[in-house]
């Protein structure tokens, strides 16, 4: 065979990559990074046919891609929202807070380079402080350990790496990664951006991550499809934004969950690529597995002006796979005029608060919400495109006209390294910085609370209007009190300049200093520059190619980093006379589990973010948080120091949990924490589908009450064992024996989901020491 195909074979990479080798049809690689990995549409075609045969029915576009990429398309049983499918994902992306356990698992594996195309992104460690430079001069100092050891182990195991100030992952993944039909997962959760450019993208925790890099299939519960038909066309101040928000409002927080939001209709290509991937980007809010738009001459102009010409024209030659047939079922339709559709500002406190612009001034007086706005902030993951600053630039420009500055501060994040050094060169910076503007790191930076904040006192009461997605309590500076609102750039920037919420850009007037009055008018800007864009700095790592010899730093003396132990093997016996650290009341999300904020400079260090473990959830014996009682000494103490009190004493212990345990971010450590402590079984009501599944992976045993009722009969005091797990299987119960401290017993029975080789992550301690096994065994 062809010397390219026993390279391809000998240095891991998965068979389904090279398989284009054999076709007439030009070769197409999916990046600049990555010359030698081929865009395979043969083999999404190929698959789509066998499912689309088996099904019978036109496909909407997110079964497509999704079905184009089954490990085994002929047998895979499908039922949206049902069937749990096996899916052979194209390529991982990481960004740097989530990256560093996913690499610490990667590299426990044993395995010598990844099977797909990944890369590592630093965007999350760069706190806003004074501006771009200094704050990430800042940031490279201190968090220089953990940038080493991404950097180190991107080298060894084959994965790109964009250093701190190349931009935020999602924007650097729209300009170099995603494309039409990929499938593409990333562990944060607004990875659906690069729907925007028609790939299905979604956000996962780091244990799925390392399944894919390790080559193994990897499982998602079978989506729904929610179609969102757009008609008529944008203009004025709407902007692609409002059509999130509006759908935001339509569908709330929760009600995109378990399905792929889907845009279809004659309203699309009136919006930019960056516009779509806007929209895909906040679908996250509304819970939604993952959105995506149908493959359109807007993307492949976008593809053109990044440097991927010749991408657009082999999805051309596909482009019936890439839109959704005619005829296909949604399993719910929602319909939006584009034309009438108005400015929209959500919140506060949630993202799925929709208002008119119109509106909010009248309802901010009405609310007791302050209306005086202390800080606009534009940028962020999901408004920092090339068009959103060009749009920013055009109101600040009208007001810098008639002698006007913003009223209140004024930031500007931009998305990426390209973009910040592409809006220098066209003077879209000079205009926002004249206007009062402060031009930050390319980076995350207040959007997640990376924000040391001065201009207010902890506590006081203010509003804040962001172009960023997410809204919540204390998200942007910690501060309960700060009333943040989401809406377009460039309302952030014409209410800035007003400095209130009761300013209505559409209708309203503003003072000049020459003390009259004029309108601002809707702003006008390019989507993409007319020259090319400045990729400015130099900020990728390849990863050699050959990394066998490249040594990973990870002090033993740490703070931040930790090499991973192997978990124990399961010893063969029932789980006797286990402890029960907490018995949980309600609501226990893995913000509970494992909280963010401080802790997220120990996202690298197992045993230092263990001191989390739990300290959020109410305990029922005494309606606290992070205060159980010790079955050994009889005294009260936080959680995580008595896990670690029993693991000293080598007891093992349960966790009692109620509904839906474990919803919220995917955040793995919520797994990984109780496991590392010495925790083995999880027994709840009902868990969410990501937790119950990292818990699996870590070698727990998370199972729920077949009766909810029995709840009730455990008592934080009680013992309890799990028995009849020599023949654990699957679909068959777990008995579970409750031992009274007054001698009493009761057995109930407990379900699980477990499938064949789920209980041999069990049996092995973990998916991790499984993969080993198996690899041993191959060799």
């Amino acid at each position: 065979s062809s010397p390219f195909f026993q390279h391809a074979l000998n240095s891991g990479v998965r068979r389904y990559h090279v398989a284009p080798v054999l076709c007439q049809r030009a070769k197409v690689a999916m990046s600049h990074f990555e010359p030698n990995e081929y865009i395979n549409y043969e083999k999404l075609e190929k698959n789509i046919n066998i499912v689309r045969k088996r099904l019978d029915r036109p496909l909407t576009l997110s079964e497509k891609i999704v079905y184009g990429h089954l490990d085994d398309p002929a047998k895979q049983e499908i039922e949206r929202g049902k069937t749990y499918l096996r899916l052979r994902p194209d390529r991982v992306a990481m960004q740097d807070a989530t990256a560093q356990m996913a690499m610490l698992q990667f590299i426990s594996s044993g395995l010598p380079k990844v099977a797909v195309p990944s890369t590592i992104h630093c965007d999350h460690l760069i706190e806003a402080q004074s501006g771009g430079e200094k704050d990430l001069q800042r940031a490279k100092d201190i968090n220089q350990e953990v940038y080493n050891f991404l950097s180190t182990a991107g080298a060894k195991y084959g994965v790109g790496f964009w250093k701190p100030g190349s931009g935020i992952i999602h924007q650097i993944i729209l300009e170099n990664y995603s494309y039409p039909g990929v499938m593409l997962i990333g562990t944060d959760s607004h990875t659906p951006n690069g729907g925007g450019l028609g790939g299905i993208c979604i956000g996962v925790g780091g244990a799925d991550a390392v399944d894919v890099m390790a080559g193994i299939p990897w499982e998602l519960k079978c989506p729904k499809v929610i179609g969102v038909k757009l008609t008529g066309k944008l203009s004025g101040w709407t902007s692609p934004k409002d059509v999130i928000l509006k759908v935001a409002g339509i569908l709330t927080v929760k009600g995109g969950t378990g399905a792929i939001i889907e845009y279809h209709g004659p309203g699309v290509d009136s919006i930019s690529c960056t516009g779509m991937a806007t929209i895909c980007n906040m679908g996250a809010e509304i819970g939604a597995t993952t959105s995506i738009f149908p493959y359109n001459e807007r993307m492949k102009k976008y593809l053109g002006k990044t440097g991927r010409a010749d991408i657009a024209a082999l999805a051309d030659e596909f482009k019936q796979h890439l839109v959704p047939d005619s005829g296909c079922q949604y399993d719910q339709v929602i319909e939006i005029n584009l034309s009438e559709l108005k400015p929209h500002i959500n919140g506060p406190f949630t993202p799925d608060l929709a208002h008119p612009v119109s509106d909010i001034g009248a309802v901010a007086e009405k609310e007791g919400w302050p209306v005086d706005i202390r800080v606009g902030l534009i940028g962020s993951c999901t408004n920092s495109s090339y068009e959103d600053m060009g749009r920013s630039a055009a109101v600040a420009k009208q007001a810098l006209a008639h002698g006007l500055k913003c009223k209140s501060k004024f930031t500007i994040t931009p998305g990426s390294e390209q973009i910040r050094a592409t809006i220098e060169r066209d003077g879209y910076a000079k205009v926002l910085r004249e206007v009062g503007g402060l031009v930050l790191a390319n980076a995350c930076g207040p959007c997640i609370g990376q924000w040391d904040r001065k201009d207010i006192k902890k506590g006081e009461k203010n509003t804040i209007v962001t172009s960023y997605n997410r809204n919540f309590t204390g998200r942007n500076d910690a501060n309960p009190e700060t009333h943040a609102f989401v809406t377009s750039p460039e309302i952030v920037t014409a209410l800035s300049i007003a400095g209130t919420l009761k300013f209505n850009p559409e209708t309203d007037y503003l003072t000049g200093a020459d003390g009259k009055k004029f309108k601002l008018e809707a702003p006008d800007a390019d989507e993409l520059p007319k020259l090319e864009f400045d990729p400015g700095q130099d900020t990728y790592q390849y990863p050699p190619k050959d990394g066998s010899g490249q040594h990973v730093d990870v002090s033993p003396t740490s703070q931040r980093l930790q090499l991973l132990e192997p978990f124990d093997k399961w010893d063969g016996k029932d789980l006797e006379d286990m402890l029960i650290l907490i018995k949980v009341k309600g609501k226990c999300t893995t913000d509970h589990i494992s909280a963010a904020g401080p802790w997220l400079k120990f996202r690298g260090h197992l045993d230092n973010i263990s001191n989390n473990l739990l300290i959020g959830a109410i305990n029922i014996e005494n309606g606290k948080a992070n205060s159980v009682r010790n079955a050994l000494t009889q005294e009260f103490g936080p959680v995580p120091d008595t896990a670690r009190y029993y693991k000293k004493m080598g007891v093992k212990w349960a966790v009692v949990g109620d509904e839906n345990y474990g919803e919220g971010s995917s955040r793995e450590h919520a797994a990984l924490e109780p496991r590392h402590l010495g925790g083995r079984v999880i027994i709840t009501k009902s868990f969410a589908r990501i937790h119950e599944t990292n818990l699996k992976k870590q070698g727990l045993l998370p199972l729920t009450f077949a009766d909810p009722a029995d709840y009730n009969k455990i008592h934080p005091v009680d013992k309890l064992s799990i028995v009849g797990l020599k023949d654990f299987a699957p679909g068959k119960p777990l008995k579970c024996i409750i031992k009274h401290p007054n001698g009493s017993q009761e057995t109930i029975m407990l379900n699980h989901t477990f499938n064949e080789s789920q209980i041999e992550w069990f049996q092995a301690g973990s998916a991790l020491n499984r993969m080993k096994e198996l690899q041993q065994k191959s060799s």
